[in-house]
């Protein structure tokens, strides 16, 4: 076929998408737009690279878009909209950011550990970078209806994102494909390198496996049929192109969340909440059990990777000798950065400009030591207990919520997923901040997001189920 049609047919099955999947009530705000094309530009290229597309992709100007004035004004004209919608909702926000004290503390260290580094302008900078994927993830949740945005968030983007990235494989190889560091070639997509398509297609697809089993469990619910099959549809790409991408961090993160949103949908564990905790623990002690039984090689080969886990091992080893300090690190995103990348690289002669440590908790321990390693295991707790909360509440919500907080917890086993401008660090913020839904009484006092004393309530974990405060208190 040739690629003109294909990108007209293309074009139009997205608007028909869109329109399958059309939901009028509730409507979300305008404001979504905002932290939507926020996601777009972190989970495909840069606007500068969009700009020049078919120059090579592997250049330091295209490091997080830094190299930029344009992307730069971009992500800063999202940051300032983002904020100005906050503000208006700032009741909303003092009430989330309360109940998330580890996010408010990890993000506030951050800005701390900036005097520490040997390049504080540029550590700066990316700081406020990284403030803005909170910033986006708080437009999400403090929306008036807060689970129908999120909702449109992610169905949306993979509207956007994930049939253009088919297509760019199957009719533009040279926007869709190129070849990594061993010579080899891949499936790139909309993204500039395999990891970036396979995370933003996990991250989407497990939302769409989501929708869709809420919907089948909705009963006879308004234009139900027609956004099963949008959903349906986006989740077919979604598996297509996690096989594409052949990045097996992805497709394991992506099959332990749908083992998650499958599972806690069973009735019996809904009418068990306690049983979920069981049901992480078997997961996590499954994968733990087959690396210390020395079965290794079995383990990384099923999931396509080498023993050493395609390198990772030597990186880890390398970067963790010349971190200079264990305790706080070398300042925010500040380790990348001047000698010691050389002296990485010297070491790495097979891994050659390697930028990241291809582990979220070592590279938190190289920018921010064991304070902010510590930081980063409270905000998984936290969240973990949150959506063990919501669940309670509200089985479906919080079987989301579950999968993006143990899948962000994994794929960080083998990816740098705590970073800023990562769609993994995003959802991992938005499961992490969600308020659950609350149930309430006839006739309550008020209308919008729920009251602060029940939010309070839902989140405060395994003993709230007795002790539920009243209204208007």
């Amino acid at each position: 076929m040739p690629p003109l049609i294909a990108t007209a047919i293309l074009a139009a099955g997205v608007i028909g998408l869109f329109v399958l999947d059309r939901d009028e009530t509730p409507r979300a705000t305008k404001a979504l737009w905002i932290p939507l094309i926020w996601l777009v530009i972190v989970g495909s290229r840069p606007v500068s690279a969009w700009l020049r597309l078919g120059q090579p992709m592997d250049s330091t100007d295209f490091y997080m878009g830094e190299g930029s004035p344009l992307d730069r004004d971009v992500f800063m004209a999202l940051l300032a909209a983002g904020t100005v919608v906050l503000i208006a909702r700032m009741r909303a926000v003092g009430t989330i950011l309360r109940t998330n004290v580890p996010v408010v503390l990890f993000f506030a260290y951050c800005l701390l550990s900036v005097l520490w580094s040997d390049f504080p302008d540029i550590a700066i900078k990316r700081w406020t970078k990284a403030i803005g994927d909170l910033v986006m993830a708080l437009v999400v949740v403090t929306d008036p209806d807060p689970v129908a945005a999120l909702k449109r968030f992610f169905s949306r983007a993979g509207f956007l994102l994930l049939p253009a990235s088919i297509l760019f494989i199957r009719y533009f190889g040279q926007l869709g494909r190129g070849y990594d560091p061993d010579g080899l070639p891949m499936n790139t997509g909309v993204t500039s390198n395999k990891n970036t398509l396979g995370v933003i297609t996990f991250v989407v697809s497990l939302g769409a496996l989501w929708q869709i089993v809420t919907l089948l469990d909705a009963g006879s619910q308004p234009n139900r049929g027609r956004r099963l099959l949008a959903q349906g549809t986006l989740l077919v790409f979604g598996v297509a192109l996690l096989a594409m991408a052949h990045s097996a961090t992805s497709a394991a993160c992506f099959a332990m969340g749908a083992v998650l949103i499958l599972v806690t949908n069973f009735p019996i564990i809904k009418r068990r909440p306690g049983a979920v905790h069981g049901l992480v623990v078997a997961i996590v002690l499954a994968a733990g059990f087959s690396m210390l039984s020395g079965d290794v090689a079995s383990v990384t080969q099923a999931v396509g990777r080498q023993t050493n886990l395609t390198g990772r091992t030597d990186i880890w080893a390398a970067v963790l000798r010349v971190a200079p300090d264990p305790v706080v690190g070398t300042g925010f995103e500040s380790f990348w950065l001047g000698p010691r990348v050389e002296s990485v690289w010297r070491q790495l002669s097979q891994f050659m400009h390697v930028n990241e440590a291809h582990n979220g908790y070592i590279e938190v321990y190289l920018n921010l030591g064991w304070v902010g390693v510590c930081l980063i295991v409270l905000i998984l707790v936290s969240g973990y207990r949150r959506a063990v909360a919501a669940f309670r509440c509200d089985p479906a919500i919080g079987s989301l919520m579950l999968a993006y907080v143990v899948a962000a917890a994994m794929y960080s086993i083998t990816e740098a997923g705590f970073r800023l401008l990562n769609p993994i660090w995003i959802f991992l913020l938005l499961a992490t901040t969600l308020v659950p839904e609350v149930p309430v009484p006839e006739n309550p006092p008020s209308l919008g997001i729920a009251h602060n004393d029940d939010i309070e309530w839902a989140l405060q974990g395994e003993g709230a189920s007795s002790a539920r405060p009243p209204w208007g208190l």
